[in-house]
């Protein structure tokens, strides 16, 4: 198996860390958010360990599973109206008045053209939308880089896949979508996919997402995969 030369490196990089107002998982698979465990009590959150890569300096997932008239998780996921300084973290970490999950509900997204972008990411682009109607926000696939320079994006071979509202914006509407990618691996010619601060790579057993490899804390939402799946394929 063999991932790009920057990938490798960054995964190298003197150990993982944290990423400090992300997004976690916590018991039972409630929404959460990744802050001290001070902070999590002092908003009546409850904390577990071992749901933020490597919890450093008491960094735990906090979860809140009953605030005014709902329960906290990020905006982007509440198909309700939502409230705040009702919860842990950051201000996209609210108070949803839904009891449902507001994952989707977008309109299908437009394609990359084959071309810059290999056949094989449009054509498993295609394949993620059309398991997921709905939920999927926007596709990309190339970068302004040279092929071979670090990035499988630069070769056009892999593809961000958009579920949460905008750039930025962070969901936890991704695991189910990445856990599918990794069971169809072979359908996808799938080199090794990214959600979440984690990574799986084709040849490895095939796990929860939970259970993948943690990686380095890249500095925010957007580049530590809290807005996108990243499948790259081969």
């Amino acid at each position: 198996m063999h991932i790009t030369r920057r990938l490798a490196l960054l995964l190298a990089i003197g150990g993982v860390h944290a990423a400090v107002n992300e997004p976690c998982v916590g018991s039972g698979g409630a929404p959460g958010v990744c802050v001290s465990s001070a902070s999590c009590t002092s908003t009546g959150g409850k904390s577990i360990s071992g749901a933020c890569p490597s919890d450093p300096a008491d960094i735990k997932c906090c979860t809140k599973t009953a605030c005014s008239g709902g329960n906290c998780r990020w905006q982007s996921d509440c198909a309700g109206s939502s409230i705040s300084n009702q919860c842990p973290g950051p201000g996209a970490f609210k108070c949803c008045q839904s009891a449902a999950n507001g994952f989707g509900g977008y309109s299908t997204p437009s394609f990359p053209a084959v071309g810059a972008c290999q056949q094989v990411s449009v054509d498993g682009s295609k394949r993620i939308v059309a398991a997921f109607p709905g939920r999927v926000h926007q596709v990309f696939c190339t970068r302004d880089c040279a092929c071979g320079s670090g990035s499988d994006h630069c070769c056009g071979k892999a593809s961000d896949i958009m579920c949460s509202d905008g750039g930025g914006v962070p969901t936890n509407s991704g695991q189910e979508i990445a856990e599918w990618v990794m069971n169809h691996r072979s359908d996808l010619n799938v080199k090794y996919v990214i959600w979440g601060q984690r990574i799986w790579e084709s040849g490895s057993a095939v796990k929860p997402w939970a259970n993948w490899k943690a990686m380095e804390d890249r500095g925010d939402i957007t580049a530590n995969h809290w807005q996108a799946i990243h499948p790259s394929n081969q």
